[in-house]
């Protein structure tokens, strides 16, 4: 699996910030349900932008978490962590602001092991532009191209720019044995108990489960060009913004196509509904990347649906 196939959520998910754009006051959302058309957008705008924020952020660390070396996971696919080898992201590599600290939690063997990123007190700059501050700390049961390997990471006083993050990032490999046939190579990563926090007080509660699948590509790990992943899983959410607060469940409700050579997904839908109410609701938005022609089209478009009402969107 290569560096592309991990950052794809921070890419994809990213779109759901361009939801709604007017700017509208916002009330108290009513225990009843019943809110007028202003209140509903405002719930729709918060509840989209959240749930890209949390997906941006906790997505960044699983890069990260998965790129801490080839000892520990698949260099290359993170900003942060050893030297690499890499051809794809060489120079994108921090190097200068930040400690990694390893330490084997069992002097005879190399696993279980704990890996620190330090990023200090004053702020490290990213590639990415971001100021991350505090710990990020992963403890690994193997290198986690191994099935059944798991890594859990928790937070240290850590910042993304003014964010505080907190939770639990779980991932685990959920791949078929290396011997079994048909070939197949699959994570699971968990989110539990997240939360970021504004230095205003406004927060974002946050809970994930998501699968990576590649479907294709698979007997041939050094040639990228033909690998295609299946994205599945929901998310839910809270989330405080001034005297607003709203709950929500996101959901992959078509399978997320995404092509190596592609940037973008190709095939798919996502849908985001607020809590409490039916799925048929008509402040449900679905997000349509496509209907996976042959062969389908690498491009940036695709087609957002809210009350009822379509227009096509590009992407970041």
């Amino acid at each position: 699996m290569k560096n592309r196939t991990l950052t794809l959520f921070s890419t994809t998910l990213l779109i759901f910030s361009l939801l709604i754009v007017t700017s509208i006051s916002c009330s108290k959302e009513k225990s009843d349900g019943t809110t007028n058309n202003a209140e509903q957008e405002a719930i729709s705008a918060t509840t989209a932008e959240s749930d890209a924020e949390a997906e941006i952020i906790y997505n960044g660390i699983f890069d990260d978490v998965m790129g801490n070396g080839d000892d520990v996971g698949m260099a290359g696919t993170g900003w942060y962590g050893r030297s690499t080898t890499s051809t794809t992201r060489p120079t994108d590599r921090v190097t200068a602001c930040y400690t990694l600290t390893v330490t084997h939690l069992n002097a005879s063997n190399l696993f279980p092991v704990r890996v620190v990123l330090d990023f200090g007190t004053t702020g490290c700059q990213g590639p990415d532009g971001h100021i991350r501050r505090g710990k990020i700390i992963t403890e690994y049961s193997s290198r986690l191209i191994v099935p059944g390997a798991t890594a859990e990471t928790s937070f240290e006083n850590f910042y993304f720019d003014s964010i505080k993050v907190q939770g639990i990032h779980k991932i685990t490999n959920t791949s078929s044995p290396v011997n079994t046939q048909p070939l197949s190579r699959s994570f699971k990563f968990e989110v539990i108990d997240g939360k970021l926090t504004r230095p205003s007080g406004n927060y974002i509660e946050w809970r994930s489960t998501k699968t990576i699948t590649q479907t294709e590509g698979l007997i041939t790990p050094d040639r990228p060009i033909d690998d295609i992943f299946r994205i599945e899983g929901s998310s839910r959410g809270k989330a405080q913004r001034g005297n607003l607060l709203v709950a929500w469940e996101s959901s992959i409700v078509e399978p997320l196509i995404k092509r190596f050579l592609c940037r973008w997904i190709v095939k798919g839908k996502i849908k985001m509904v607020r809590l409490n109410t039916s799925s048929n609701d008509a402040w449900v938005a679905t997000l349509d990347f496509g209907n996976g022609a042959t062969p389908p089209p690498c491009d940036n478009q695709a087609t957002l649906t809210v009350n009822g009402r379509s227009r096509q969107i590009t992407l970041p």
